[in-house]
């Protein structure tokens, strides 16, 4: 139940919702309990009437409204017939009033449990969205998935439903207790006998139930990630014709989880016929030692009836104690999920007074050093780079050299271990994280596109209500073309991670999202890979023109000898090797002047 305090921050932003459920749940049953008084009125006034009725003058104990309502029958002198008809008129009424007191406890507690859902899912996908780079990278994206829509769900459960049942059973208990009680202590000592049976076997029952109930949890989100990542790589898999071997994968997680989940259900489905057989036991008492009673004298048959009565308004609540607490149990399970990843602290935070400014493209790298944390690797070492206004750098080295870190580390994606970055002489820990971010353009070496129109693809690095060319942009990354080819033309929709388009597309309306921007800094990790040299020639002529008043890094494995780059960073083992023009590198002779020739040959044989 720990767990679960943290959702009592929404009890109180709805306590007005709250509480009139409360209020409404202790009304209905309040009007509910009055009905069995009235029936044994009703049963007391039939026995009267019975040839050989013997009165027995004893003092009925009843609430003092239906005291009233008796008192206030027998002074008009109606007669048999007419006291019948309108104690049946006041029985449809009570249950009249009843039901309207349980429209409001369900519109007033259940739409309380679906704002807290809308609440928390926002909550819990904002966190996400706060967490850093490396969360992402240790962290199933299914088991993501899983925990905002399952356990989230299951929170709601507790939040509405087990409150809504719990406060009914409560106050149904106490109310017939109190009244049974009041009419003959003896009968309600042997009718509430059998409870604290009914009580440990709860006790029991629900540990299992939780230990369970985590169980499949777990192996729900197992089976989400499995799932997910099928769905996702569904063209790897059939180019591989693994179907078969990913069916069995899957087979075996679900066969756990519906083991775990039939078990789970065999246990609720003897427990809840053994609380039925518990209040049937209590009805049989009730019966046996009211009749005992009633022949000593001691009680009517009236009572008696009101007892049973009782004891079967008791039946569903008493019996939903373990489905309540199998949901309570059940939302905690869900809500530690929850909870450790709300608490989870994002390594890449804001500072305590962060600095907004207007970027000019000043980047200076000082003694930089990173290690990735979730491999070990040592990306960059003792890295130093400056970077004036406008100039346009190109960063080159072969894959795992720590090409693609010096963009991580710009766009504080992560923190290096030693060093500084400063951005036009201010340190990016010191800046906004937003404010640095919205003003740098990034294009990532893996192409990501969401599921939705070209249109909206380009557009959706502009911030609110920001009006863009993304024409003139599509244009400006040679894709334009292309665009207008489609039926549908810049209103196509790409598909799952932008399916439906070739990689060289998917990669052009990616450079097209990042310019549209119109940012002062521009970083290209490796963004042309799958072009051909046609396509490549025609966007670095594009891009020639369009970043000449912008601050540039551009991350290759190729050498693009039409791009008049003012200062060329060869990367090799996560340190700089070589740095200079293209000609001066290639004077030099080194690592840039081999690469250079390799990659005429190439060309020269492609050709």
């Amino acid at each position: 139940m720990k767990h679960l305090s943290v959702v009592n921050k929404y009890f109180w932003k709805y306590r007005w919702r709250f509480f009139l459920g409360i209020f409404f749940v202790i009304a209905s049953n309040y009007f509910a309990v009055l009905a069995p008084q009235v029936t044994g009125f009703v049963i007391d006034k039939v026995q009267q009437h019975l040839p050989g009725y013997k009165p027995k003058n004893l003092v009925v104990k009843n609430d003092p409204l239906v005291d009233k309502f008796i008192s206030r029958t027998s002074s008009l002198h109606l007669s048999f017939e007419n006291i019948i008809a309108l104690c049946g008129i006041t029985l449809l009424l009570l249950a009249l009033v009843r039901g309207i007191f349980m429209f409001f406890m369900r519109q007033t507690i259940i739409v309380m449990s679906r704002h807290i859902e809308y609440d928390q899912k926002n909550e819990v996908y904002l966190h996400y969205q706060k967490l850093d780079t490396q969360f992402f990278k240790t962290h199933d994206t299914g088991d993501l998935m899983s925990r905002m829509a399952e356990d989230v769900s299951r929170v709601r459960m507790y939040t509405g439903p087990a409150i809504m049942y719990l406060t009914n059973l409560v106050a149904v208990i106490v109310m017939c207790s109190f009244y049974m009680w009041h009419k003959n202590q003896e009968l309600t000592l042997w009718a509430l006998a059998p409870l604290p049976l009914l009580a440990i076997t709860i006790y029991f029952v629900n540990n299992i139930i939780n230990k369970k109930s985590e169980r499949i949890q777990a192996l729900l989100s197992d089976l989400t990630t499995n799932a997910q990542q099928s769905y996702s790589g569904i063209r790897v898999i059939k180019s591989y014709v693994q179907e078969k071997a990913m069916l069995k994968f899957f087979d075996k997680n679900s066969e756990e989880y519906k083991n775990n989940a039939l078990g789970l259900a065999k246990l609720e489905a003897v427990y809840f016929p053994a609380m039925a057989l518990i209040i049937g036991i209590s009805i049989l008492l009730t019966i046996y030692k009211g009749g005992q009673l009633h022949i000593a004298g001691k009680i009517e048959f009236g009572d008696i009836a009101a007892f049973v009565m009782y004891i079967t308004m008791m039946t569903f609540p008493v019996s939903a104690i373990g489905w309540v607490a199998s949901m309570i149990q059940r939302a905690a399970a869900s809500q530690k999920r929850l909870n450790e990843f709300l608490q989870t602290v994002p390594a890449i935070q804001n500072p305590s007074a962060p600095v907004r400014k207007k970027i000019k493209g000043e980047i200076r790298f000082d003694h930089v050093d990173f290690i990735y944390p979730h491999t070990g690797i040592h990306a960059l070492k003792d890295f130093n780079l400056s970077i004036h206004k406008g100039q346009k750098i190109a960063i080159i080295g072969r894959t795992g050299s720590g090409k693609s870190t010096v963009a991580q580390l710009l766009l504080r994606m992560y923190d290096p271990q030693k060093g500084i970055i400063t951005v036009d002489g201010t340190n990016i820990k010191e800046m906004e994280l937003n404010n640095l971010r919205n003003q740098i353009s990034y294009v990532p070496q893996d192409v990501f596109l969401f599921s939705d129109s070209i249109a909206n693809n380009i557009k959706f690095g502009l911030e609110k209500n920001t009006e863009g060319d993304y024409r003139k942009a599509a244009r400006q990354a040679s894709v334009e073309k292309d665009i207008d080819g489609f039926a549908e033309k810049f209103e196509t929709m790409v598909g799952e991670r932008g399916v439906t388009l070739s990689g060289g597309q998917k990669q052009r309306v990616s450079i097209a999202r990042a310019l549209i921007k119109n940012p002062q800094v521009i970083v290209l990790d490796d963004c042309l890979s799958a072009v051909d040299a046609k396509t490549e020639k025609e966007i670095i002529s594009q891009l020639h023109e369009y970043l000449h008043d912008k601050t540039a890094i551009i991350i290759t494995h190729r050498i693009f000898s039409l791009f008049d780059f003012d200062n060329i960073v060869v990367l090799d083992d996560g340190r700089i090797v070589e740095q200079g023009t293209h000609s001066g590198l290639l004077q030099k002779g080194g690592y840039y002047a081999e690469l250079y020739a390799l990659q005429q040959e190439q060309e020269s044989a492609e050709a």
